[in-house]
């Protein structure tokens, strides 16, 4: 399995601990839904049995490919979000069978979409397909879809942020979480502004109901970028911290040795002083002994 290989060549991320170690059940499910959802997207089940049914299948490859692309980002965030926070409670549970739910009812709006999107620009499209005037409620349709999945990650990653405590999120993994939140945040906001151009515009500007989504390539750029430096600067200032902390615990040698150099010092200085006071005193009491010598030698002298 794919996520079960994932999970075992990383440990984690250079600013997230991952918390989720072993495949639940619950991710093997979900992986077996994410496998039907894309089997769903294959141009055709049936083996082409002329060259012309082989050339009508080929020209379905470009779009499958961009629904598969699509749908296999839906997969790494869901698998991103498992292996951060490792959670398998009951919310959770619901949270992720009303992601998989809303993913196999978007498949149909995305493969009908792109599809079409490119027949009309390779011009392999043979018959109409669609009204113009149904345009508008593609997009809508479409939009929801896309939406949906969004809001579902929105509130997948508001439990995880709530458990902050519960789960022991340091500062950068919160940054980390709050990036993520943002980002499907700013993806809610998008497919709505498609849906609202689809809506109010009408057939004459959905064009521009589909060039809402480029808005997300800068927007997620800057969002990454702003929440990238804010986490550099907090881990410089963080580093900055710990080598002051270390500074003040380990004061400079010098600083220990002058003050002991300084009393060994005093100590010679007065031991020597003591020393010359006590040789003086020695000579004065050997002077005086040699006087009471010499007075006793003169008495007996005097005697004799």
């Amino acid at each position: 399995m794919v996520r079960d290989s994932l999970a075992r060549r990383h440990t984690g991320e250079e600013d997230f601990r991952w918390r989720g170690e072993d495949i639940t059940r619950l991710e093997g499910f979900s992986d077996a839904v994410f496998a039907f959802a894309v089997t769903l997207l294959v141009v055709s089940l049936e083996v082409p049995k002329t060259f012309e049914e082989l050339l009508t299948t080929m020209r379905g490859f470009l779009a499958f490919a961009i629904c598969f692309y699509l749908l296999l980002l839906v997969w790494y965030d869901h698998y991103k979000y498992f292996r951060r926070y490792g959670l398998n409670d009951t919310p959770t549970l619901w949270l992720n069978s009303a992601l998989l739910f809303i993913m196999l009812m978007y498949v149909y709006p995305l493969k009908f979409l792109f599809t079409l999107l490119m027949s009309e620009l390779f011009g392999f499209a043979d018959t109409e397909t669609i009204e113009l005037s149904q345009f508008p409620l593609l997009m809508v349709i479409y939009g929801a879809g896309f939406v949906a999945v969004q809001v579902v990650f929105v509130i997948m990653y508001l439990r995880a942020y709530r458990l902050r405590a519960d789960l022991e999120l340091d500062a950068l993994e919160l940054s980390v979480t709050r990036e993520e939140t943002q980002g499907f945040l700013i993806n809610v906001a998008v497919g709505l502004l498609s849906m609202a151009v689809a809506v109010l515009g009408g057939a004459a500007t959905i064009a521009w109901a589909g060039y809402a989504y480029i808005l997300l390539f800068p927007l997620q750029t800057i969002n990454g970028r702003v929440m990238g430096s804010r986490r550099r600067r907090s881990k410089a200032a963080h580093t900055r911290m710990g080598l002051m902390m270390a500074d003040h615990k380990t004061p400079d040698p010098s600083r220990l040795t002058r003050p002991l150099i300084g009393m060994t010092m005093t100590w010679c200085s007065e031991a020597n002083t003591t020393n010359q006071a006590k040789g003086q005193g020695g000579g004065s009491v050997a002077g005086d002994g040699d006087l009471r010598r010499a007075g006793a030698g003169g008495a007996t002298s005097a005697r004799a």
